[in-house]
């Protein structure tokens, strides 16, 4: 299925989250307000329902984003489906129990099982029969799309397949124009399959049959041979789609820009979508903001407890690289004796060399508080004026140091492509504990898998691991 297709199908697949969070909260009402005799009367009053539906509606979708609901549904795993459907709804319903204490609503414990209950039988057969029920709205009311594909050899015959595989999602080939530069043709089992055509008939065939969009499966040096054939389609208004795989750009996303009257096939091997981009800073404004504001009285007890515990400044400073090798000067507070930075980077040796230097508990340049600070993070609270300032962000790969940056080998730069931040994928999977090639590793993970939705996941799973002091030296 084509991207497009994909992003309107998870469109849809909210849109019916949002009715079938109404369906499951009316049906829950009414089958609680049915039972009277567990205890009084059950009503909830219009104003107070209008907030509940509010919430409900907004954090459904939010769930299913957050657990990434709607990127599987195209598999068709029941187990994964039910499995989804289950913990999309049994949150929704934690989530509700929390949002009434906050607010100060009683509910009743009866009616909050049943509004699980109902959410995830909705949510679970909705999504069990979408397969069936999509095809026929698109039999009924969506319309087929024919395509032709111009080219040969494993390219064409992969792109085939992968067009037959929509088959149901309304993709047809009308036919495979054999190609391979010099006007050569080559057979193989996608020619064989369908009807094939010479570049001579696609004129006609664009006036004969029904071509809603062509799309060009050939080898780089071979679209300038097709120059004339591309002319037609743009004259004729036909869309055309051209396979640029002949890149060597495995983890790159594609896409074409202008630059004024000029196109650009743009090739990006980290997050580019600066509405998301734009949505992430936002969220790390108001986040470090609130954190500030709240841990503001804390901070100033930690800033007398360094300062009367050690001599030195309370704010250690030290130059890191940020976005695309920028430098800045990260804020984080003091938790070593004087002049002892230095030495701590190369403290357990090379085996050991991390983007930030470790350094182990017992060591002696450890101040006594320091121990404490580095245990819970909490010598990282005055980088949330990083973040403030844009040097960091709440979540991504931590900033290096320019010695490190220095000894990166090639496919590790890229982790330089995404702003550095305060915790990653690496916080939730051992911290300290981890190697250096393993924590590179992590940084990639979450470069090619970055959302919004994984930004909040990694920043609700990192309060505990926090709090708790895991895997923290």
């Amino acid at each position: 299925m084509f991207s497009s297709q994909h992003r309107k199908a998870r469109l849809l697949f909210e849109l019916s989250d949002l009715l079938l969070a109404v369906a499951a909260f009316y049906a829950a009402y009414r089958v609680r307000e049915q039972i009277t005799s567990l205890e009084h009367e059950f009503f909830i009053p219009a104003p107070e329902q209008a907030l509940i539906l509010g919430f409900c509606l907004i954090t459904a979708v939010m769930l299913g984003r957050w657990l990434d609901v709607y990127g599987k549904l195209d598999s068709g795993q029941p187990a994964a489906i039910l499995r989804d459907a289950f913990a999309q709804a049994t949150n929704l319903a934690l989530a509700l129990l929390v949002f009434q204490y906050l607010v100060r609503l009683d509910l009743s414990r009866l009616f909050l099982g049943l509004f699980a209950a109902f959410s995830f039988a909705f949510f679970a057969f909705f999504r069990l029969s979408s397969g069936p029920l999509i095809g026929w709205v698109r039999k009924k009311f969506g319309a087929v799309r024919h395509i032709l594909i111009v080219g040969s050899g494993p390219r064409a015959q992969a792109l085939a397949e992968t067009i037959e595989a929509a088959h149901d999602r309304g993709l047809r080939i009308n036919g495979i124009v054999p190609w391979n530069g010099s006007g050569s043709c080559a057979s193989n089992r996608a020619v064989q399959t369908y009807p094939v055509y010479s570049v001579e008939e696609i004129t006609p065939l664009l006036r004969r049959h029904v071509i809603d969009e062509i799309v060009f499966a050939v080898d780089a040096i071979c679209l300038q041979e097709l120059e004339e054939v591309l002319l037609l389609c743009d004259e004729e208004g036909v869309r055309t789609r051209i396979a640029v795989d002949f890149f060597p750009h495995v983890n790159s996303e594609v896409n074409l820009e202008r630059l004024g009257p000029t196109p650009l096939l743009t090739y990006s091997a980290a997050p580019d979508d600066e509405v998301r981009l734009f949505a992430k800073r936002a969220l790390d404004v108001v986040l470090a903001s609130v954190g500030l504001i709240v841990a503001a009285p804390f901070m100033a007890v930690l800033t007398v407890l360094i300062r009367s515990t050690s001599r030195g400044p309370v704010i250690f400073q030290q130059e890191r690289c940020g976005l695309n090798g920028r430098r800045f000067i990260c804020y984080k507070f003091r938790s070593m004796l004087v002049d002892s930075d230095a030495a701590a980077a190369t403290a357990n040796g090379s085996s050991r060399r991390t983007i930030a230097a470790k350094v182990s508990p017992d060591d002696p340049r450890v101040t006594p508080i320091g121990r404490w600070l580095r245990k819970f993070s909490l010598d990282e609270l005055p980088q949330l004026f990083n973040v403030l300032r844009g040097d960091m962000s709440l979540v991504g790969p931590r900033p290096a140091i320019p010695s490190e940056v220095e000894q990166y080998q090639g496919w590790q730069r890229r982790r330089l492509r995404m702003r550095p931040g305060l915790t990653c994928l690496w916080a939730l999977n051992g911290r300290d504990r981890l190697d250096f090639e393993t924590w590179m590793r992590m940084d990639m993970l979450y470069i090619d898998s970055w959302s919004l939705g994984l930004d909040c996941k990694i920043i609700l799973k990192t309060i505990p691991q926090v709090l708790l002091g895991r895997d923290a030296n």
